[in-house]
């Protein structure tokens, strides 16, 4: 049941103003995304406008659209379920996401400044407190902010668009092995400004390299019985 998977409070209502469908679309996903709605989960959408406090009418476009996009599966006679990714998706993905983030990493490199690693110094010791208080889900989306700051600090408009696309999916893959994961990803991030700092883009492209190849790696460990 729907109720089952969010706890009270965890869906706000929606506010009217605005167009409607795509806070719908919006809000849906981030409960995927953060896996408040698990994969596999039958998705009713008289629940889900319950919940999100609006008809079943956008609710069936948001599930529409959120099937052609990959995040639901729509089963004839049997209704909508949270899409669960498969082992060869994510390592797709994460592959695709590796060649993305070296380049962004050796582009910060060369460009950021004082400030922009100073940025990043920040949201390390965040995440690295994170990981002290077992925050899993504080510490997925930090580190997702950690990384889309490395992504500006590249300064591609383009790389910067192609990482976006992939972002939301990523963090969705992320958080089942964000524990094993641990104080060793944060290590790995104080390396990158160590290197990003340096100017030495090499050495920046090969941490980030390693560091997503690591994620990958644990992704695959965490499938196997």
């Amino acid at each position: 049941m729907l109720s089952a998977g969010l706890p009270q409070g965890t869906v706000p209502k929606l506010e009217r103003p605005g167009p409607l469908r795509e806070r719908v679309y919006e809000a849906l996903l981030e409960l995927i995304t953060t896996r408040a709605l698990r994969p596999g989960q039958h998705l009713a959408e008289s629940e889900l406008a319950g919940h999100l406090g609006v008809s079943r009418q956008p609710v069936r476009e948001a599930l529409q659209r959120l099937n052609t996009e990959g995040w639901v599966d729509l089963r004839p006679a049997q209704g909508a379920f949270v899409h669960e990714p498969t082992e060869g998706e994510a390592d797709q993905l994460l592959s695709v996401r590796t060649l993305l983030e070296a380049e962004a990493a050796r582009l910060a490199a060369a460009n950021a400044g004082k400030a922009g690693i100073a940025a990043l110094e920040e949201l390390c010791a965040k995440g690295e407190q994170a990981v002290a208080d077992d925050d899993v889900d504080l510490a997925v989306a930090t580190n997702a902010a950690f990384h889309a700051k490395v992504m500006e600090l590249a300064g591609n408009l383009v790389l910067a668009d192609l990482a976006g696309q992939v972002d939301r999916r990523v963090r969705w893959y992320h958080t089942p092995v964000a524990r094993q994961r641990g104080h060793q990803s944060w290590i790995e991030h104080r390396e990158l400004i160590t290197a990003i700092s340096a100017r030495d883009e090499k050495r920046a492209t090969e941490i980030m390299r390693a560091h997503t190849e690591h994620t990958r790696k644990t992704s695959h460990q965490r499938e196997q019985p």
